[in-house]
């Protein structure tokens, strides 16, 4: 066994145990009632940095939640990697669903329960524990930078600004990130490429103020059952997107590619059964695979209005709000796509409501380059350490910043993360296997002595 593995297994009780304490912190960035709490969380993950052997770790504050950027320069003539995470966690609501309180982390089946265990302090905290291990068991080949951000659930809106503004401080040869999905600890994976993100909010307002819906029922409109129809309208027959001009850039694959996806491995009865669904829904003619990972989507993420507490209350209305996401695919764009929507979604209200749409956040797709030496450093060291090459997939989520890393830093991103589909992020019950844990944080240094061994013989 290697002085790192062995260093690891001796002290991976201790570092679940501070990971634990981290996951204590309930850094919702979305709510502003918990904005103490994200900056406490800041101060906690700067000091974990410091720590571990950082030279330099410091708290850099934004117009929203602060970033925190760590170093450790060993030799300014290595390589360089920045790592990417982020420390705040999304809303845990439902409460009501959590089987433990969702900031009150728990340990069963092997896998801790709590908000952000795999999205994404569990994964980030890979990297900094996989430092401590390099520093002690005086095994770091090259530079390492850290730039762990509290808005990524939010759209990373001043982390773009951050970049502009600290282009030489975050000089480096690769990202890395670990905020992504492997198919199966059985079968490992590595992300290819990520779908980009519109974020809208709409809100229909019908009267002046809420009604009796038996004095004025059924002689004015019902903000409610206008809004239901407008969103039922933007899927045809065949689940569909009918937004004018949405699919104008998507690029579609060749017949090759999707034969390639498709050969991942990915049981549909394995899918539905851990869903408990009947059957699976989407855009007509494309599978699983290709509908979560290379075709745009529309979907409903909340809806409210009128009365929804105990009991019953007789009321007609006077709004309904709805907030609906589209994750988009190259070459779509956010921006555009934003338009595309808020131009269509005007055009179908009915006279009898006023419509206001709002953009909320919004990211562009990413494909990163399988061909360069980040990538084959990452695939050489997830086959070491799982025994099995890794399948290259493309994510269905979205990382805003990732397209910003290439734009503004002129960087390429390796996207080597260890969650699983079936870890609950955004929902009740997020858990985060410890043999993930343990495998990111055995992989990491593999990766960083591939990788400089490669960039130092490309010279």
């Amino acid at each position: 066994m290697s002085a790192i593995n062995t260093y690891i297994q001796e002290n991976f009780s201790r570092f679940t145990d501070e990971l634990m304490e981290l996951l204590r912190i309930p850094s919702v960035s979305a709510d502003s009632n918990r904005n103490a709490d994200t900056s406490r969380c800041a101060e906690a993950v700067k000091e974990a940095l410091l720590k571990v052997g950082c030279n330099h770790a410091e708290i850099c504050q934004t117009e929203g939640h602060p970033i925190v950027y760590a170093e450790k320069i060993v030799d300014p003539k290595l390589p360089t990697v920045l790592t990417y995470g982020h420390y705040d966690v999304q809303p845990p609501d439902p409460l009501e669903l959590w089987t433990s309180g969702p900031f009150d982390p728990v340990i069963k089946d092997g896998k801790i329960y709590a908000r952000g265990s795999c999205d994404d302090k569990g994964q980030f905290f890979m990297h900094v524990k996989a430092l401590e291990t390099m520093l002690a068991t005086q095994a770091l080949p090259c530079n390492v930078k850290f730039m762990i951000e509290g808005e990524e659930e939010v759209g990373s809106s001043n982390l773009g600004t951050f970049l502009e503004k600290n282009k030489e401080k975050l000089k480096a040869d690769i990202v890395m990130v670990s905020d992504t999905s492997m198919i199966s600890m059985d079968n490992p994976s590595i992300e290819t490429g990520l779908r980009g993100l519109a974020y809208m909010e709409v809100e229909l307002t019908g009267p002046n103020r809420d009604l009796h819906s038996g004095v004025y029922g059924g002689a004015v409109a019902n903000p409610i059952t206008i809004l239901a129809k407008m969103i039922a309208s933007l899927h045809d027959d065949n689940n569909h997107i009918t937004i004018p001009g949405f699919y104008d850039d998507v690029l579609s694959l060749s017949t090759q590619e999707r034969l390639d996806l498709n050969k991942a491995p990915f049981s549909l009865d394995s899918y539905k059964k851990d869903l408990e669904i009947n059957e699976v829904w989407g855009e007509k003619d494309y599978t699983t695979l290709e509908r979560t990972g290379v075709r745009p989507t529309l979907e409903l993420n909340g809806i409210w209005g009128g009365y929804t507490g105990e009991g019953a209350k007789t009321v007609l209305p006077s709004k309904a709000y709805a907030k609906i996401s589209m994750r988009l695919v190259p070459h779509q764009n956010s921006q555009k796509i934003a338009e595309l929507f808020t131009r269509h979604f005007e055009s179908i209200a009915p006279d009898s409501v006023k419509v206001k749409v709002t953009e909320l956040h919004g990211g562009e797709p990413v494909v990163t380059p399988t061909e360069g030496i980040a990538y084959k450093a990452a695939a050489m060291a997830i086959e070491e350490c799982f025994g099995k090459k890794p399948i290259p997939t493309r994510g269905g989520g979205s990382i805003p910043i990732i397209a910003l890393f290439e734009k503004v830093l002129g960087l390429k991103t390796v996207l080597m993360g260890f969650g699983l589909d079936s870890d609950n992020i955004h929902s009740p019950n997020e858990h985060y296997g410890l043999f993930n844990f343990q495998k990111g944080i055995e992989t990491i240094p593999l990766f960083y002595k591939n990788y400089t061994a490669l960039h130092q013989n490309s010279k």
